[in-house]
């Protein structure tokens, strides 16, 4: 799930992962060359992470769950990677 909070050239883009009962949440993306980072964790259990972002492009990414399983958020669209998975598609 993604909040996005337009300021003309630069956006705030809140990442979370709504998943219940996992342990660990990373977000990677092409805006810093795929390196994983640690998402925060809510009281509720919600894993979240706020980008500063350029406006006017194309993102993709995606969650890493419990240090191995991705994940695409299917609320933005998904398209398909160079190895055989899927990744989000986020445009600003």
């Amino acid at each position: 799930m993604v909040k996005i909070t337009n300021k003309g050239k630069k956006a705030w883009v809140t990442f979370s992962v709504p998943l219940k009962d996992i342990e660990s949440a990373e977000l990677s993306g092409a805006w810093n060359d795929w390196k994983s980072e640690p998402m925060k964790q809510k009281k509720s259990g919600e894993f979240y992470l706020t980008k500063v972002l350029p406006t006017g492009k194309s993102y993709e990414f995606g969650y890493t769950i419990n240090g191995d399983e991705w994940h695409c958020d299917d609320a933005l669209g998904c398209v398909a990677s160079p190895y055989g998975s899927d990744n989000s598609l986020l445009e600003l």
